[in-house]
């Protein structure tokens, strides 16, 4: 299996994937609350919005902007069933494993954490 770099790498090669960035607002917020709420934010998101087997609204579920997760969801092809399933081989109209959710919620930080990284 690759590891966190290898899978933002290859994500990065992706037109619409590589797009998203975080703005400062952003940069702003994780500063304030700190990496650790940005992570509980992370999982909480992923238990409501992605865990579940069927969600009536897959594929409109995460917003575009309003949260770092988001922005980060978008990026690394978490943000719905649908790309869970054709990036991470993640099936759909299955509930997420704790194994699952840990592996999104870790790639989503690894990305902020590769932003944060990058902007100084």
């Amino acid at each position: 299996m690759k590891n966190y770099q290898e899978i933002l790498q290859d994500l990065k090669k992706s037109t619409f994937r590589s797009r998203f960035k975080l703005k400062e607002k952003d940069f702003e917020y994780i500063g304030q609350k700190g990496l650790g709420t940005i992570k509980r934010h992370a999982y909480d998101f992923i238990a409501k919005r992605l865990a579940p087997s069927e969600i009536v609204n897959d594929g409109k579920q995460t917003p575009m902007r309003g949260h770092p997760v988001f922005i980060a969801q978008h990026a690394t092809a978490t943000c719905c069933r649908g790309c869970l399933e054709k990036w991470h081989h993640i099936p759909k109209h299955k509930e997420l494993s704790d194994y699952e959710i840990d592996f999104v919620v870790k790639l989503i930080m690894a990305w902020i954490e590769e932003q944060i990284k990058n902007k100084n």
